[in-house]
Parts: C-alpha cells; structure tokens; sequence
C-alpha cells in the first residue's frame, strides 16, 4: 500500500464513524458510584444542615451522596481537600462564605486560590447575621441602638463565633457604619458559647447568625433580635426589622453552596447544578431551610454561583481591612 492509500483509507476511518451516525467518543455517565460530599465544619452548624438537606434530596437523580465532615482551619482542611482531588464529579465540597473569601484570604499562605481551584456548581441557601442584644439593653428597635451605642460605645461589647467569621465581620460593619469604633470585640469558639453568655449578660450584644434556635430565644425573650442584616426581611421572621431599613449597608450573610475543583467536566457540573435547581423550587425544601431560619437561593446555575461569589469577594474584603484584620 503505497502512501495515497494510507490517506485514503486512514480519511474514510475517521470519517466512518460520522457517517454512521454514531458519536466517536461517548460522554461516560455520571454518577455511576458514591459520591462524597466535603463539609469543612464539624456536624451540627448551620453549612452542615444544608448540605444533609440537599444530600438527602439528591438520592433519586444522583444515588448515594456520603457526608464527609472534615472541620478545621475556617473551613481551610476540608476545602483544601477538595481543591485538590480528583476531577471526576465524585468529590464534592459544600463550602460557604468563610473558606472560599474570608479563611484564606486571612491566611499569609493559604493551601489553595478559590478564585482558581475551583468550579462553582450551586450557591444554595443564605443565613444572615443579626443585630442581637440581651433583654437588659435599653433600646427596642436598632435605630434606638444606635444612639445608645453612639453614647457608651467606651463601655460596650459584643460576642461573636470566632475571629474572622461571617458573625465577626457583621459587628466590625455595624462599628464602621455607626462610627463606634471603641466597641469591644469578644470572640468565642462558636456561636453557642457566646449565647449562652449573653443570654447570661456577661456581653450586651452579638452578631450571630439567623437560626431556629436565635428565633426562638427571642420570641422567648430571652434575647431581642434588632434587625437581620440582610437585603429584606426574612420569610421566618417577617416581624424582625431589615437593618438595611435604618443602616443602609448593613448586609452580612453567610452563603453557601456546592462547588467542585477546577477542571471537573462540564456536563457534570452542569447536571449537578440543575439537579440542584429543581430540589431548590421544591416547597419541602423552602420549608425545611425557613425553619432552620435560612432563605434559599433563587438562581442555583453555575453562572450565578460565580458571579456572586465574585461579587461578594469585592464587597467584603474591604471591610476586612478596615477593621484592621492582617493574614497570618
């Protein structure tokens, strides 16, 4: 066979498979296994009941999802794990505002870049932080707040669930906003301790985030949510106030979502992302996220997910920095 005929019959090899109709590659589908989803905290928080209510909802169009707690870091460990796995769709992180902005940006080297590592799939649910002070503390609504943290700002504290935290960055935008900078920041090693010390009065005030159990502290009286610092006012608590209605600005949440590492296949971020869509306009799940004091996100597609983190990369690290927070 001289070399025309290797051309010829090496063109119609190639070109059979086109003329048949059949594809000469076929996408493998997925899932044909376990997958494993990464939640950067320890059980109980309010990123991990999000994950256990969208991993319970994926059973039917995905199969079997494994909840893998890995905590630690700000989130750091368990994303740092993901940033660097497979790029198969089978290892997944439910990862939120701390570990893909804050943590590391925190962090003088930090084991992976969130802009590059990784593929945002779907930003599913928001918690919004809250304007929250103990029974004791004479002021009803957050516009009569300020004004008394204007006057004793030298003498106030408040509580949060760790430096660096969503929480945290909710009190240091309230001073900013307010111009009370002598208040006191007191940071405790999660949300619980500090509420239990505040339902105590040994601090006046905290930012934590939205939960059932917040609720019912204040319908108990037990604590008095001010205001939520989010754009509106949430569908659990329609009664609570917006802080945006007296300190424009004033919005801190915590968001969360899936996310896969960067160069997993497109199709199958895609699949996941509209699976996820469809659980989303489910009303169980709307419902499950209201009573958990949560709001579920209205845009679940990768675009979305990419353009807010994006965006709320721009509006919070400015805050960072003017509270004074350096990397380490």
């Amino acid at each position: 066979m001289d070399r025309r005929d290797c051309i010829r019959w090496g063109g119609a090899a190639l070109v059979a498979p086109l003329l048949s109709g059949k594809p000469a590659l076929a996408q493998p589908k997925y899932p044909t296994g376990t997958i494993r989803l990464v939640v950067p905290y320890a059980p109980g928080g309010v990123v991990d009941a999000v994950a256990r209510h969208w991993a319970e909802r994926m059973k039917a169009p995905l199969g079997t999802v494994i909840i893998e707690n890995q905590g630690g870091g700000g989130g750091v460990i368990g994303a740092s794990a993901v940033a660097h796995a497979r790029l198969d769709g089978y290892t997944l992180l439910f990862g939120d505002t701390s570990c893909q902005i804050i943590a590391p940006y925190l962090m003088l080297h930090p084991p992976y870049d969130p802009t590059k590592d990784f593929a945002p799939v779907s930003m599913i649910a928001t918690s919004s932080t809250a304007i929250v002070v103990h029974p004791r503390v004479p002021a009803r609504t957050l516009g009569e707040f300020v004004d008394y943290a204007r006057q004793n700002q030298a003498i106030l504290s408040y509580a949060s669930a760790g430096t660096g935290t969503v929480t945290h960055l909710a009190g240091e935008l309230f001073k900013q906003l307010t111009h009370t900078p002598e208040i006191l920041h007191v940071p405790y090693r999660g949300a619980g301790p500090g509420l239990i010390d505040l339902i105590a009065g040994a601090v006046p005030m905290m930012t934590p985030n939205v939960t059932s159990q917040v609720l019912n502290f204040h319908r108990s009286g037990d604590l008095r949510i001010l205001a939520v610092c989010a754009p509106a006012r949430l569908k659990a608590a329609p009664d609570i106030a917006a802080a945006v209605e007296t300190l424009p600005g004033l919005v801190v949440e915590l968001t969360c979502g899936v996310l896969a590492p960067a160069g997993t296949p497109q199709p199958i971020i895609d699949q996941i992302s509209e699976v996820t869509a469809a659980v989303i306009r489910r009303p169980d799940f709307d419902e499950a996220l209201q009573a958990a004091g949560l709001e579920a996100r209205a845009d679940a597609s990768p675009a979305a997910a990419q353009a807010f983190l994006a965006a709320e990369r721009q509006r919070l690290i400015p805050i960072i920095e003017a509270a004074g927070l350096q990397p380490q």
